[in-house]
């Protein structure tokens, strides 16, 4: 039986920002970034801004170039129309095989369980997914659960959306148990940004969830910046490691957030501490909306050289990026 389930976190949700003019206001910048407000706003009308307090009080103040500040904050270079950028970059629907149920890899398939984050990041390759018809629907798990019961040689579900922590713990659990009752499934992902935006979420009751499951659970967290590793965040780290088997890290390479050797390294390093390992370096997906985050791969290929010089092998992530149609990951480095 669930402990029962804080509502602390779901508070956080409700008192998040949702406006360009008023995550400018908090932090000061309001003034500088007036000339382009209209702009800013016409962004955030084409994918809205969500930012959560904890995550907000990481960001520096009157500093227009933070990098946590930069991942959340619409721009004008959104609304630019680039050449090769699309709204499925990755071509997810193409993957889908039942309703919620995606599937590009052999032994693996990913439940979009849900359209909802915990924060709405700029560079989303999912920001154009259309989320009503795919996800979040009772009947839509029904259909998930059976198409896995069916297909016995996917060994792992992966759970994503937006984001599975969304769910409250006894939804969680529903769907927990509904892919522990197949036999065949050894191991549930779940691919996260919630643990830094609202450490409050990772409370024992979900701990628990993790640790009796009778499948291998895998977390994926999703970190940039060391920035977004504050002392809540450290302690919650830890709390996950001794709930999961594995607790991995995986970030995208993004211009004027993580592009240097030092920042990286850094990022690498807190992880580390945090007992969390640095597993994907992921080249940008080319969504439309997020040209101005890309990163050359070459420039990518020097920042993983730079890594292994600095870095005990274990700290060096892998440099990856997702291409339609292939069967695996494609290695850069």
């Amino acid at each position: 039986m669930l402990r029962p389930e804080s509502s602390d976190w779901q508070q956080e949700v409700k008192r998040a920002v949702r406006s360009p003019q008023v995550l400018l206001q908090r932090l000061g910048l309001l003034v500088h970034f007036q000339d382009q407000l209209a702009k800013l706003e016409k962004a955030g009308e084409v994918f809205p801004v969500f930012v959560p307090e904890p995550y907000l009080q990481r960001i520096e103040p009157q500093n227009a170039q933070d990098p946590l500040l930069r991942q959340v904050l619409p721009l004008p270079d959104e609304l630019d129309d680039l050449p090769g950028f699309q709204a499925d970059p990755v071509n997810d629907l193409g993957a889908i095989k039942a309703p919620g149920v995606l599937q590009k890899y052999h032994g693996r398939a990913l439940l979009v369980v849900n359209g909802v984050c915990a924060v709405h990041c700029r560079y989303c390759f999912r920001r154009h997914f259309p989320y009503s018809e795919n996800s979040d629907v009772a009947a839509n798990w029904d259909h998930a659960v059976s198409f896995v019961s069916k297909n016995k040689d996917i060994s792992e579900v992966i759970l994503s959306g937006g984001d599975p922590l969304m769910l409250t713990d006894a939804r969680l659990q529903a769907l927990f148990r509904q892919l522990e009752q197949i036999s065949t499934v050894r191991t549930i992902r779940l691919h996260t940004r919630v643990p830094m935006m609202i450490p409050e979420r990772i409370s024992p009751a979900l701990l628990d969830l993790f640790s009796s499951s009778r499948c291998e659970v895998v977390m994926v967290v999703h970190v940039n910046h060391g920035n977004e590793i504050d002392d809540p965040v450290r302690v919650m780290f830890r709390k996950l490691k001794s709930a999961v088997s594995l607790l991995l890290n995986q970030s995208v390479l993004l211009r004027g957030v993580n592009d240097s050797g030092e920042t990286l390294a850094e990022l690498s390093t807190k992880l580390i501490a945090s007992g969390v390992l640095p597993y994907y370096l992921h080249q940008l997906d080319r969504v439309a909306g997020a040209g101005h985050f890309e990163v050359p791969v070459e420039r990518g290929k020097e920042l993983v050289r730079y890594l292994r010089k600095r870095l005990p092998g274990y700290a060096v992530p892998k440099y990856v990026i997702e291409e339609p149609g292939e069967l695996h990951k494609i290695s850069l480095d």
